[in-house]
């Protein structure tokens, strides 16, 4: 199956998303949480974008890892009380994303 010009798009923005958001791993507000903070804030970066990857190929498992991926940043900021602006546009885009990837999960492929 070709890949939907809109998967597209959004694989794109998140790619541009996640080389964004990455440098935020490494900064002081996530280092003062706690020794594990920027490790488990990595790892969740890390997640999504190997999410968009799987999206990029039409895998559905790309598609429940990003699902994962993005209920454990919000599980992460509620737990930090770390919410900032670019939280609420990263909710905005991550909810229109996976909207977006349930129209397709159908066609997406099962197999790795």
């Amino acid at each position: 199956m070709k890949r939907p010009l809109i998967l597209s798009i959004i694989c794109v923005i998140g790619f541009l998303w996640v080389v964004i958001t990455f440098p935020g791993v490494f900064s002081p507000s996530v280092k003062k949480l706690g020794v594990f903070m920027p490790a488990v804030y990595g790892l969740i970066v890390a997640a999504t974008f190997i999410s968009f990857i799987g999206v990029w190929h039409l895998k559905r498992w790309g598609m429940e890892l990003y699902a994962l991926s993005f209920f454990s940043k919000m599980l992460f900021f509620i737990l930090t009380k770390s919410f900032e602006m670019t939280s609420y546009v990263g909710i905005v885009f991550s909810a229109w994303f996976m909207i977006t990837y349930l129209f397709y999960y159908r066609k997406m492929d099962v197999n790795l």
